[in-house]
């Protein structure tokens, strides 16, 4: 991907994210950003640029509001028991129109599908999402066309991830995108994600 400034990502961070949705893609981007000649700019921000607490109990302290935030190449949405909320939340939810009508490439992760399909993004659009969410997408926008198997589903402009550890995926995915699949292979190395799952 070829920019007339360096690469942003940004990570929209808020109150009951889940923790892996927002620190699988910043592990896997950071990784990237120190490893790639292309020097990314990664970051996290949240609605007011105060601290969070994520769903588990982790606290972060962004990096910018979202007033403060600069322009964005990549947006990263989490999931997580807060996007209950926000769904609901129309000022929230012309926020992120307003978001992807000047953020080339939105992306989420597990239910944040959810707040896409509430703010009309994923209409008539192939999209993922946590493997409990499904009917909760269908009720929120019967014309998006899930995929019940897919880790992430990329549609050009936009891109949604199933739950949880699948960022990690679409992340690895998104660097494999950006950049090429030599990098993102030298990023899985870096963070030795080699899943094999014990049990």
């Amino acid at each position: 991907m070829t920019t007339g400034s360096p690469l942003r990502v940004g990570i929209f961070v808020f109150d009951d994210a889940e923790e892996l949705d927002v620190v699988g893609p910043w592990e896997v981007l950071a990784a990237w950003a120190r490893l790639s000649e292309l020097r990314p700019e990664v970051l996290t921000f949240s609605t007011d640029g105060a601290g969070v607490r994520l769903a588990k109990g982790l606290r972060i302290v962004p990096d910018a509001s979202a007033d403060d935030v600069g322009a964005l190449h990549v947006l990263v949405y989490p999931g997580g028991q807060g996007t209950r909320r926000l769904v609901r939340d129309r000022e929230h939810l012309a926020w992120v129109r307003a978001v992807r009508a000047r953020v080339p490439l939105v992306t989420s992760v597990c239910t944040g599908a959810l707040v896409l399909a509430a703010a009309g993004l994923l209409a008539g659009r192939p999209a993922t999402t946590h493997w409990g969410a499904f009917d909760e997408l269908a009720a929120l926008d019967p014309s998006v066309a899930a995929d019940t198997e897919a880790r992430f589903v990329d549609d050009g402009d936009v891109v949604t991830a199933a739950g949880v550890s699948a960022g990690i995926d679409m992340s690895l995915h998104l660097v494999a995108r950006l950049e090429s699949p030599e990098a993102a292979r030298d990023v899985r190395r870096a963070i030795q994600y080699d899943p094999a799952p014990p049990v």
